[in-house]
C-alpha cells in the first residue's frame, strides 16, 4: 500500500509541507483517517460486512505517514483480539489498530449527553476558551452518496468489492474530523487516535444524523487536546459510535 496525501489543499495546514515543516515534521502529514482506512482492510477482507455491522476497534497514530510512503500492514491474533499494525519502508511503526471479531459490543453511551443546549454555529477559532466540555455541537445530517463513497474508497485504493454498496469506514471516521471543522476554524491540528464501535451496517444511500459533544480537553507537553464523542443514527437506529482524540493546538 502507498500513503497518499489527498488533503494538501485542506484548511488543516498540517497537510501542507510549509506548515508541517515549521512544526518540526519533514513534510505534510497524510491524514490519519486514511491510514485507518488501510488498517481496516485485513479485518474487512476476513470478516466482510459483518465486521462493519458489529465490532469495535481502537486506532492510535504513533508517527506520521508522508506522501508516497510505502506502507506494510501486518495482522496478528491473540485470544480473539486482532492487532493490525502499519509500518513504513524503514520499519517504523506508524499506527496500531486493536480490533475485535464481529460479536457482542458494550452497551451504548448514554445519549442524554446530547441533551444540553448546543454550541452556537458561529465557527470561532479553536482555542482553549472556545472548547467547552459537555456542550454538544448542533446536530446535522450526512447523505452517503455513491460518488462520495467512491471518492473515499479511491483515496486509499481499497479494492474490496463490497464498498460498491457499503460505506467505507474511512468516510465514517473522516466525518468525525468534519464535525470539528464544521464548528471551528482549525489552522493546523493532528488526529492522534479514535475508538470506534460499528453497531449497524451503514450502506450507500443512507442518511445519517450526526451528534457530537466534547467530553474533555487537556494540555500535555505544550499540546492542547480534545476528546470528542460522536453518535451516528439512521432513522433512529444507532449505527456508529466514535471517541475521537485530536491535538487542536500543536506545541511550537
Amino acid at each position: 500500500m502507498v500513503a497518499k496525501n489527498y488533503s494538501a489543499a485542506h484548511e488543516n495546514k498540517i497537510h501542507s509541507d510549509e506548515v508541517a515543516q515549521k512544526l518540526g515534521f519533514k513534510g505534510a502529514l497524510v491524514p490519519g483517517v486514511a491510514v485507518f482506512g488501510h488498517l481496516t482492510y485485513p479485518m474487512v477482507q476476513r470478516f466482510g460486512d459483518a465486521w462493519l455491522s458489529s465490532a469495535e476497534c481502537s486506532v492510535k497514530f504513533l508517527k506520521p505517514a508522508y506522501h508516497d510512503d510505502a506502507l506494510t500492514i501486518t495482522t496478528t491474533e491473540d485470544n480473539g483480539r486482532f492487532f493490525v499494525r502499519c509500518h513504513n519502508a524503514e520499519g517504523i511503526l506508524l499506527a496500531d489498530l486493536q480490533a475485535s471479531a464481529p460479536g457482542e459490543l458494550p452497551a451504548p453511551e448514554d445519549q442524554s449527553v446530547f441533551a444540553p443546549e448546543p454550541k452556537r454555529s458561529d465557527r470561532p477559532d479553536m482555542v482553549w476558551d472556545t472548547v467547552v466540555a459537555d456542550q454538544p455541537f448542533p446536530q446535522w445530517h450526512l447523505q452517503l452518496t455513491e460518488d462520495g463513497n467512491r471518492t473515499y474508497t479511491e483515496q486509499i485504493s481499497d479494492p474490496l468489492g463490497l464498498y460498491r454498496f457499503v460505506v467505507h469506514p474511512h468516510w465514517l471516521l473522516s466525518t468525525a474530523n468534519r464535525a470539528l471543522t464544521r464548528e471551528y476554524v482549525m489552522p493546523a491540528w493532528i488526529h492522534v487516535g479514535s475508538d470506534i464501535r460499528f453497531r449497524s451496517l451503514v450502506r450507500v444511500g443512507d442518511t445519517l444524523t450526526v451528534n457530537a459533544v466534547p467530553l474533555q480537553k487537556w494540555e500535555r507537553k505544550g499540546h492542547e487536546f480534545i476528546r470528542l464523542y460522536l453518535a451516528y443514527h439512521r432513522e433512529g437506529v444507532l449505527t456508529t459510535e466514535i471517541f475521537h482524540t485530536a491535538i487542536f493546538k500543536v506545541a511550537t
